[in-house]
């Protein structure tokens, strides 16, 4: 539920975008809001469960997130709504940790590697399934009904956890670093505000985005400093000092930039551009997500004898091959074309997330796996909410760019000389309608071009990588 709902909207963007007039260069607030809100609060979880109990903790995030549900359905603005998602994010930023806390202490230690597999194959299909539900829904539903979805599932967990779930508090109050995790919040925060607003402020002419680029770069200076000169802190530094994790922390943030911008990208194009209704864009999903979970399971438990940084290369050559094919989308393909990049892709994001999980944790100090984990973690959310910021930045200025290039001779006496006749004013704006369409064409697929560096870039790295011993 928790992961569903961050793409649950994907496919009903166009629906919402009506509904709040919200522009392009708006649209990404929808993933980012919620993204960025869940990791903020999520490095808390260990201390709000200790400091006031597991139990107590869990239910009142779950409440927050019914009412952040409703938020969602009241909306009448996009101030609102993304107002809503903020809260609903950050409600959900506790649900994961604890749930997964809550698996590994009913189950006995033998078993916990497989309840990690099942409660990460479980987190993922929340995510790839929600652009097919959510277009279904808001194509025979109505938009809305996405939200309410979620509550009775909410309600019921609540429900069941308050009549069989014991409380667990910490015997002594745990100690938090507030002002690391604060600093380091600055820093994103400011960061992901620079990004989403730049645009529209028109950058540095604007008070606002210089505030932002300010308090960006205040937060990680103060962070920075924080981590070098005190020995405790949210993030211990004994994590970078291990170079599979550091290294694969690194990569899974490339992998967070692939994964959710590529939805962000897809079922706008297919909805928008090449006139596909809600429900068919979200279907198109399904097989990209089949094929991630699948090709996860098949390579989570690889024979010991095979190198996994083998599988590392073989599943970025996958995503690249796959985003290779997403560059060459063009109005005039088959729908196919999407299905067979997408499941392309799928099935790389899958090797890579299971050999980078392996990669990471096997040589990493057991005592340093909690922390490791939130930050593993974080890594690929936090890689997500930029990546769709700066997808949304470069549609903008690319289909503005496109128009111009392309309208340039689209004037009353040029298609005069060239066609023995005049245009009328409707007739020019529908010619003009037709440019901005191609322009959003080409703009998208420079959107898929940037994903492909991206994983590009983030290759080589596989090359620090060091063969991994067993996992104890």
């Amino acid at each position: 539920m928790q992961s569903m709902n961050i793409s649950i909207p994907n496919a009903a963007l166009g629906y919402m975008q009506g509904t709040f007039s919200m522009a392009d260069d708006e649209i990404g607030w929808i993933f980012t809001a919620y993204i960025a809100a869940g990791a903020i609060v999520m490095p808390m979880t260990n201390w709000l469960a200790g400091r006031y109990g597991r139990k107590a903790v869990f239910q009142v995030s779950i409440v927050v997130f019914i009412m952040a549900l409703v938020l969602d359905t009241l909306a009448t603005t996009p101030l609102s709504f993304v107002s809503a998602r903020i809260i609903q994010g950050a409600a959900s930023g506790t649900l994961a940790p604890i749930s997964m806390a809550i698996l590994l202490e009913v189950t006995p230690p033998q078993r916990h590697a497989r309840i990690g597999l099942v409660w990460s194959v479980m987190s993922l299909l929340g995510m790839l399934s929600g652009p097919a539900i959510g277009g279904w829904l808001s194509e025979y539903v109505g938009w809305r009904s996405i939200f309410y979805l979620s509550v009775p599932v909410a309600v019921f967990i609540a429900s069941a956890m308050g009549l069989y779930l014991k409380e667990k508090k910490a015997e002594k109050s745990p100690s938090f670093d507030f002002f690391g995790l604060a600093t380091f919040s600055m820093g994103m925060a400011g960061l992901q505000m620079l990004f989403d607003r730049g645009e529209r402020m028109e950058w540095f002419a604007s008070t606002e985005i210089w505030a932002d680029a300010i308090a960006s770069a205040l937060g990680f200076y103060l962070f920075i400093v924080h981590m070098l000169t005190k020995d405790r802190h949210f993030l211990n530094k004994a994590l970078f000092k291990d170079r599979n994790f550091a290294v694969s922390t690194a990569m899974y943030f490339a992998l967070g930039f692939v994964l959710l911008p590529t939805l962000a990208l897809t079922s706008p194009m297919l909805e928008e551009l090449l006139g596909y209704p809600a429900h068919t864009a979200g279907y198109v999903t399904i097989p990209r997500g089949i094929a991630l979970v699948s090709a996860l399971l098949l390579t989570w438990r690889p024979p010991a004898r095979i190198d996994n940084r083998l599988f590392v290369i073989g599943g970025l050559a996958l995503v690249i091959y796959g985003n290779w094919r997403m560059v060459g989308y063009s109005p005039l393909m088959y729908l196919w074309t999407v299905v067979w990049a997408g499941a392309i892709q799928g099935a790389g994001l899958g090797i890579v997330m299971a050999a980078l999980t392996r990669a990471a944790f096997s040589t990493l100090d057991p005592a340093f796996r909690p922390e490791g984990n939130v930050l593993f973690n974080l890594s690929r959310l936090y890689g997500s909410t930029i990546g769709i910021a700066i997808v949304q930045i470069y549609f903008f200025n690319n289909t503005q760019a496109m128009h111009l290039a392309l309208a340039k001779n689209l004037r009353p006496y040029v298609i005069a000389s060239d066609t023995g006749s005049s245009l009328s004013v409707q007739g020019l704006a529908t010619m003009n309608d037709l440019v901005t369409g191609q322009a959003a064409i080409v703009a998208i697929l420079d959107q898929f071009k940037i994903l492909l560096v991206v994983a590009l870039i983030a290759s080589p790295l596989v090359l620090f990588l060091r063969k991994p011993r067993p996992a104890n």
